[in-house]
């Protein structure tokens, strides 16, 4: 949970925070109505505020000294004022506040708690910046890392494509047009060669005067345009409606493509990605191991323990193989069945790999409430052999499962077994 600092002295405003704040369970508020309060605050909690809203004139610091002191102390700043102007917008911004909000009724607050939840999750998100211009560099790193953002930064379209590809949690390309080596609007051709709408958002940038420039970009795949100079408002709400727009498509995506109750890859999933892994070893003879899982005597357990505990179980294995796998394709085929795809590794390999995983689940208990232990087995077949489709390959995989179950179970069948 992360807690924030709001430093308000209108008790109606002060009210108003709490009931929404409330609203969000992952956010905790600690409130101080005075300059004095809000140093007493940070001088003893410092290290558990993740950021704070403040109000910009309190009676004994009216010239917005709290925004000044909560910054020295690295928290972030959310500005809540009752006016605005050019100049009294000027001044706030230039301090290196994340965003100000003006009191105008209870969506401003509901806003502000959201940049904070934004600021959080913006903390997992990775940004490229591209400009040839070192001071356009330095300018648009600055605002994103006001926001939270992990900022690497490129000169130019070649280094970006090497950035991006040391980087693959790079999320979001922002990039200008005129640049030497390769272009901005080149740049996003190549990246969208590999990477669709889905997977990086793209935003395009120019100081130029053409007015086809921005689509331009759009046509060549960009998810958005801003013309330089851009004030800060309008950077801010692009950026931060393309981040929400490619995070609503991930959710829908792993809505679709994980499995509703281990939170692993599906069945679904397994095959779409698996095909291009099985393709790409088989056109460039490679070894690519396939691998059937299933937990013994599963009906049984939950026949004896209820499904609840069955389910409990089935996550606990699928956290093990997830971790224990995680170079690779591991996905829950169905009921109490795993499919595991291993590229790179021979069969003696996949085996022992996947046999050192079974001896982690028969050691690792599943903890009942009143202090029973459950342990529970696997049975596995592993194939290198790859037959004419990955659906054969599955299949034989299969086999050598069903031959390990009729072996007395607990045990890993390969290629070169003889049961």
């Amino acid at each position: 949970m992360k807690r924030i600092l709001v430093v308000e002295d209108s008790q109606l405003v002060t009210k108003i925070v709490k009931h929404v704040v409330k609203q969000h369970s992952d956010v905790e508020a600690v409130f101080a109505t005075n300059f004095a309060d809000a140093k007493v605050v940070l001088d003893t909690q410092k290290d558990r505020i993740f950021a704070a809203l403040t109000d910009l004139n309190l009676p004994d610091a009216p010239d917005g000294e709290i925004v000044d002191l909560v910054l020295g102390e690295g928290v972030p700043v959310i500005v809540l004022t009752g006016s605005y102007d050019e100049e009294r917008r000027d001044k706030i911004l230039s301090k290196g506040i994340v965003d100000y909000v003006v009191k105008e009724g209870r969506y401003s607050y509901e806003y502000a708690v959201g940049m904070v939840q934004r600021l959080e999750r913006n903390q997992s998100l990775s940004v490229l910046v591209v400009d040839d211009s070192a001071t356009s560099r330095r300018y648009i790193s600055e605002l994103l890392l006001r926001q939270g953002f992990n900022v690497f930064s490129a000169a130019d379209g070649k280094e970006a494509i090497k950035v991006i590809l040391a980087q693959e949690d790079i999320s979001l390309v922002i990039t200008d047009y005129h640049m030497p080596e390769m272009d901005g609007v080149e740049l996003v051709k190549n990246l969208r060669h590999k990477y669709g709408k889905s997977d990086l958002v793209i935003i395009g940038l120019s100081g130029q005067g053409d007015k086809s420039l921005s689509a331009k970009f759009i046509k060549n795949g960009a998810n958005d345009f801003l013309l330089k100079p851009f004030n800060y408002e309008e950077f801010n709400c692009r950026v931060r409606h393309n981040v929400e727009s490619l995070e609503l498509i991930r959710q829908i995506r792993d809505a679709t493509f994980k499995d509703y109750l281990t939170g692993i890859w599906s069945r679904r999933y397994f095959y779409e990605r698996g095909e291009l892994l099985y393709q790409d070893a088989v056109a460039s003879a490679k070894p690519i191991a396939a691998a059937v899982i299933d937990l013994d005597h599963f009906r049984q357990l939950n026949d004896t323990y209820g499904h609840e505990i069955g389910d409990c179980l089935l996550v606990q294995v699928a956290e093990l193989l997830q971790s224990a796998l995680q170079r690779f394709l591991v996905a829950r085929a169905g009921g109490e069945e795993f499919f595991a795809l291993l590229p790179g590794l021979d069969n003696d390999q996949a085996q022992s790999l996947i046999s050192q995983v079974r001896q982690m689940v028969a050691t690792r208990p599943l903890a009942l409430d009143d202090g029973t232990e459950l342990y529970c087995t696997f049975s596995a077949g592993v194939t290198n052999l790859v037959g004419g489709s990955l659906d054969e390959q599955i299949a034989k995989a299969d086999e050598y499962l069903v031959r390990a179950k009729e072996a007395g179970r607990n045990l890993v069948v390969g290629d070169d077994d003889d049961y």
